[in-house]
């Protein structure tokens, strides 16, 4: 009996060391923290958004960068205003630096464009294109021409969703980078048509020439964070953020100086 007690403490102690000894090669748990939750860089006010000394200067955009989505959203607005736009208006002033183009507006730079000066063909471009384009856009838009344009439309295609496939082909189908077009032409005919890069119907080259009454843009820069490579939806989105009552007033001022 006696030397069962023996064992049995025995037992117990060499328990109690082997206990001690895990506990002694117990790691210390740190508690994981939960990921945190990416915040959203806060949205610039493009009113804020200025150009570099020169005749040429920002155009006002007139509306919040995210008030066109979710059909175009807030951070594609804002990088292609105040980055793409901005950085074509500080080129095309340095550009007509020093030169008697810097007394001209943008139609009369047009008009007798060296085709070959590449730094105002396509620096000017893209600031009359880019410009036109918030023109023709706003919230709360969309839906059908009203007026004169409305009657004009009609008549040159036929009816208002002929002229939407017209207008969407042009610009699915403008290859690479460009624009598409409603312009009047010279017989005072409502006319689409596409152009590459930052060329449009004022210029010289211009296969279609003509007074632009609306414009989108298919540069990847303008739709690629939303849309991907899915152009076609960028364009059946546009139609829904087109400012029609800016585009009749186009197409008014259009007809009225022929």
């Amino acid at each position: 009996m006696k030397k069962v007690k023996i064992l049995l403490s025995a037992f117990v102690i060499m328990a109690s060391l082997q206990s001690c000894k895990d506990k002694n090669n117990l790691e210390e748990v740190v508690a994981v923290p939960e990921p945190q939750k990416e915040e959203a860089a806060p949205m610039g006010n493009p009113d804020d958004v200025k150009a570099e000394e020169g005749p040429f200067q920002v155009a006002k955009l007139g509306y919040a960068y995210d008030a066109l989505a979710p059909y175009i959203d807030a951070k594609t607005m804002e990088i292609h205003y105040s980055k793409h736009y901005k950085k074509y208006i500080d080129n095309l002033n340095k550009a007509i630096k020093g030169t008697d183009l810097e007394n001209k507006t943008i139609e009369e730079i047009f008009r007798t464009l060296d085709m070959e000066n590449k730094a105002v063909r396509n620096n000017g471009g893209g600031f009359y294109n880019h410009t036109f384009f918030w023109e023709v856009m706003g919230p709360n838009a969309g839906g059908a021409p009203k007026g004169a344009l409305a009657e004009a439309i009609n008549k040159d295609f036929g009816s208002f969703d002929a002229f939407k496939t017209q207008f969407s082909e042009a610009a699915a189908t403008q290859f690479g980078s460009g624009w598409a077009w409603l312009v009047l032409d010279g017989s005072g005919k409502l006319v689409v048509t596409s152009t590459p890069n930052q060329d449009n119907p004022l210029m010289p080259n211009a296969i279609v020439k003509g007074k632009p009454v609306l414009a989108l843009d298919v540069w990847e820069h303008a739709y690629y964070l939303n849309y991907q490579n899915k152009r076609p939806d960028y364009i059946t989105a546009f139609f829904n953020v087109i400012n029609w009552d800016a585009v009749g007033k186009k197409y008014d001022a259009a007809l009225a100086a022929m």
